[in-house]
């Protein structure tokens, strides 16, 4: 067994134009001053990380991973959340996702996708280049708009939608086996890999590609009502990456899963502060450890309540509570007899 790194935190919900928050510099110390080890670097902030830079010049990334490091901090891995989700768009979102790219494709989805597919694989390098051997994205979506259908859907469409997605990935996959690092698909509402099944149907499509690999969160799955502890027993070697994120989910004779169109406050399924809600962190660590995952504990705050500033705070501790240093000693090893071969077989009856 391995003892999980932490505690981590991603950057992405903390990023502004105030100090400390408005550059790399400041952000790490504060990160370093509340306890944390490493930073997850969401790669669309252009201010903090220039991802193609760090891609086609190994010398910008050596002083990227020095800047933190001189603060005792590690990079834990970089995102393309924003980037992943425009691999695969349907028309119907092309408005609402338009503002994740570059304003001069918008209004251009062919040119949209090429970015974003330009995008992946420039993460790719650029994680080579800081040594890091894990990275994490969404999918994007096809079929998202038919997760409930009315009218049904048509026959063949969902496998159509997969073989779509896969032919989209599978470059981008590869370009990543080159580079010697794992592709961490966070399965989330929204995208076409949002469950175990979703996620096991793209695999058929990549042909079971050693590099699609998983991002484990459970408080989407908390959301969802579905078992985030055997999800860990399914799929634990693939799963690469961890965020610690903390839900509930408290449903009423007016809202359930979807929540009624109403805000996050008002929501029976929202995010909270670690915690806050209902995730079974020690089982979650415990199982985790079991299964050997050597990777970081990832602090994401996205928490409908409470102040992000007291949930970075709060959570550093949280995660430090929770990572279990793994024994290097079995606790009945005082009563041991020792290797006898002669007495084993005594006991079993052989001769």
């Amino acid at each position: 067994m391995k003892t999980i790194k932490g505690p981590g935190i991603f950057l992405a919900q903390f990023i502004g134009e105030n100090p400390p928050f408005n550059t790399l510099d400041s952000i790490c110390k504060w990160a370093k001053d509340l306890g944390f080890k490493g930073i997850q670097i969401p790669t669309w902030a252009t201010s903090y990380f220039d991802l193609q830079k760090a891609a086609e010049s190994k010398t910008y990334a050596d002083e990227i991973k020095g800047l933190v490091n001189s603060y005792g901090l590690e990079i834990t891995e970089l995102s393309t959340h924003l980037q992943g989700q425009l691999v695969a768009v349907n028309p119907a979102y092309d408005k609402l996702f338009d503002g994740f790219a570059p304003e001069k494709y918008h209004n251009n989805p062919k040119a949209r996708t090429e970015w974003a597919v330009q995008q992946l694989k420039y993460a790719a390098k650029a994680s080579q280049h800081l040594g890091l051997t894990e990275h994490a994205t969404f999918s994007g979506a096809l079929l998202w708009h038919t997760v409930y259908p009315w009218p049904q859907r048509p026959a063949g469409l969902v496998e159509e939608g997969f073989k779509e997605l896969a032919n989209r990935w599978l470059p981008i996959l590869n370009t990543f086996d080159e580079a010697g690092v794992d592709l961490c698909y966070e399965i989330h509402p929204g995208e076409d890999l949002h469950d175990g099944i979703s996620y096991e149907m793209f695999l058929d499509k990549v042909d079971n590609h050693k590099r699609a690999c998983l991002l484990y969160d459970p408080s989407h799955f908390v959301l969802q009502c579905l078992d985030y502890l055997a999800y860990i027993d399914h799929y634990h070697e693939r799963i690469r990456m961890f965020h610690v994120k903390d839900a509930e989910f408290n449903p009423t004779g007016k809202q359930g899963v979807y929540g009624g169109y109403q805000g996050w406050v008002e929501r029976a399924g929202r995010f909270r502060s670690l915690g806050d809600g209902q995730v079974d962190f020690k089982s979650v660590f415990s199982k985790l450890t079991a299964y050997d995952f050597s990777g970081w504990a990832v602090m994401e705050w996205e928490c409908a309540l409470k102040h992000p500033e007291d949930g970075a705070k709060e959570g550093a501790k949280f995660i430090s509570e929770h990572i279990i240093r793994v024994t290097d000693k079995t606790f009945d090893d005082f009563a041991s007899t020792g290797v006898n071969e002669k007495l084993n077989k005594e006991i079993l009856g052989i001769r």
